[in-house]
C-alpha cells in the first residue's frame, strides 16, 4: 500500500478517487463507479469528498515533506 496523496496525473476532479484507488490497488474507473453507486443511497458522500480533497496532500507536496 502507498501513502494517500493525490496524484498529479490522473486526476478527474481533485484526485481523491485516484488516490484511493492506488492506496487499495484498484483502477481509478473501478473507484469512480463505486463513489457514483455510493451516491444513489442517502449520506453525505459529496461531503466527505470535499473534506477527503482537503485532507490528502497532493502528490508534489508530499515529496516535499518526505
Amino acid at each position: 500500500m502507498t501513502a494517500l496523496a493525490r496524484p498529479t496525473n490522473g486526476r478527474m476532479i481533485g484526485g481523491v478517487c485516484a488516490a484511493l484507488a492506488r492506496r487499495f490497488g484498484t483502477s481509478a474507473t473501478t473507484m469512480r463507479v463505486i463513489f457514483l453507486l455510493s451516491c444513489l443511497l442517502p449520506g453525505p458522500q459529496f461531503l466527505l469528498y470535499i473534506a477527503l480533497w482537503i485532507m490528502f496532500p497532493s502528490e508534489g507536496k508530499a515529496r516535499q515533506a518526505w
